[in-house]
């Protein structure tokens, strides 16, 4: 065993002896792990530096207490977290989410790959991530507003435009973002530049909405344009129908793909004439209703329970785009026998590794998502830019600026993968590239 690979394994020991219950982040962090050993042989002082010890243990983790008042009175309490992992390079960047399943172990994970992510976008953003087990769905927009007030309330003390700025994430759009806003305003003044995904009057940027589901098609475009394919007249599933889903379908659309199916928590739809994506707009981003709805206006689609990956239609392109570990080595594998041969992913490490491991034994195309889905941290980086000048960007402006980061990012993804001996494979493109940029910035700066 070389050295490079005894280091490895001490410090992925270390993290399990830590945290042994903490199964979503040892996930992150194995699978960035598996992929960094040609770097650490080529760079030994990392090594020495002790980086990869330095570079899992979060700088700083604040956990607190949420209280809050239901619409019938009755006092409600959550946790609230923020995961500040690392500073080397900018501020600490990343969402905050509002799901039942927010635990320490989810804003740890999240927050590890929100460090590479951001540093691949090419922007001086660290890496942080945050939220809370609440779960908006449901409530009434007195109730998220008092939720989001009694958060804001204790977060703000950790937060600011150069220190730390939060964004969306699942269950935070437009409504939370203004709410967390007003109240971070009410307690220290405007200061617009202190978090990201804002409505357009307090600052916000156009395009920030579209901005993940839009990168992940231009990501998945470039990984196609290079073996000679595109979209156009090809099939594609979304996993999902939140902000993410939506606007890949619709871009998706825009390049001549046709999406089949995408789903929600409950079930999924399929129409095979393709997803009229204003019914998805209208049911989710206006109605709050469930994606089942879909049929009461498109009769000739189907609606079923459970995962969209149980479909038996034939499709060439996968997006998964809804949460975490939603694909198994099972699922990977009847998808591949469907006829997919691209997956990118527009959530969170949203392939476990065994699926990871299927895509990469069966020579498909697959992107990562700290790099396929860093579209909406880029323009939030762009939002930031644009609080500081006091100027807002055109639409088009900005979404040229998201599609030449997102090619940079590819172009990264490749070239580093080529030049560290592992050509095509993109999970070690993007780690690499995004941890020697961290790395060399935590080197430089001594040991903090």
């Amino acid at each position: 065993m070389g050295e490079a690979k005894r280091y490895i394994k001490a410090v992925y020991q270390e993290v399990m002896e830590r945290d042994p219950h903490q199964t979503e982040f040892l996930q992150a962090v194995k699978e960035f792990f598996n992929s960094i050993e040609p770097v650490l042989e080529r760079h030994p002082r990392l090594m020495e530096e002790n980086i990869l010890s330095r570079i899992v243990e979060p700088e700083r983790i604040i956990q607190f207490r949420v209280p809050w008042t239901d619409a019938k009175g009755k006092t409600q309490v959550n946790r609230g977290f923020r995961v500040q992992f690392s500073s080397a390079i900018g501020p600490y960047k990343g969402g905050l989410r509002l799901h039942p399943s927010v635990n320490q172990s989810i804003v740890k994970f999240l927050g590890f790959e929100q460090i590479f992510k951001n540093s691949l976008t090419g922007l001086p953003i660290g890496g942080g991530k945050g939220g809370s087990d609440f779960d908006p769905k449901g409530k009434t927009d007195n109730e998220v507003m008092r939720f989001c007030q009694s958060f804001m309330t204790e977060l703000q003390k950790y937060i600011g435009p150069d220190t730390d700025v939060p964004a969306g994430d699942i269950g935070v759009g437009g409504r939370e973002i203004g709410y967390l806003f007003g109240q971070y305003k009410r307690l220290n003044g405007f200061h617009a530049g202190v978090l990201t995904g804002k409505p357009i009057p307090m600052g916000g940027s156009l395009a920030r909405t579209e901005a993940t589901g839009y990168g992940l098609v231009y990501f998945t475009e470039e990984m196609l344009k290079d073996t000679g394919k595109s979209f156009k007249n090809q099939k594609v599933v979304v996993s999902g129908s939140g902000n993410v889903a939506i606007y890949a379908i619709e871009k998706v659309h825009q390049l001549g793909g046709t999406v089949i199916a995408c789903s929600d928590s409950n079930g999924y739809i399929v129409d095979l004439e393709g997803i009229k994506i204003e019914t998805v707009k209208q049911l989710k981003e206006v109605e709050r209703k469930r994606i089942s709805e879909y049929i009461v206006k498109h009769p000739t689609a189907r609606y079923n329970e459970g995962t969209v990956w149980e479909i038996d239609e034939e499709y060439q392109i996968a997006l998964p785009s809804a949460t975490q570990n939603e694909i198994n080595g099972t699922i990977a594998t009847k998808m591949i026998d469907n006829g997919v041969y691209a997956v990118a992913e527009g959530a969170n490490m949203p392939s476990d590794l065994e699926a990871i491991e299927i895509y990469q034994n069966a020579g498909i195309l697959y992107g990562p998502a700290k790099a396929a889905n860093a579209g909406g941290v880029a323009v939030s980086a762009l939002e930031m830019s644009q609080n500081s000048l006091r100027l807002s960007w055109t639409f088009e402006e900005v979404d040229m600026r998201l599609k030449e980061i997102m090619t940079k990012i590819y172009l990264d993804c490749r070239d580093t993968a080529a030049e560290y001996g592992v050509p095509g494979d993109f999970v070690s493109g993007a780690n690499i590239a995004g941890f020697l940029k961290v790395s060399n910035a935590m080197i430089s700066q001594g040991v903090v």
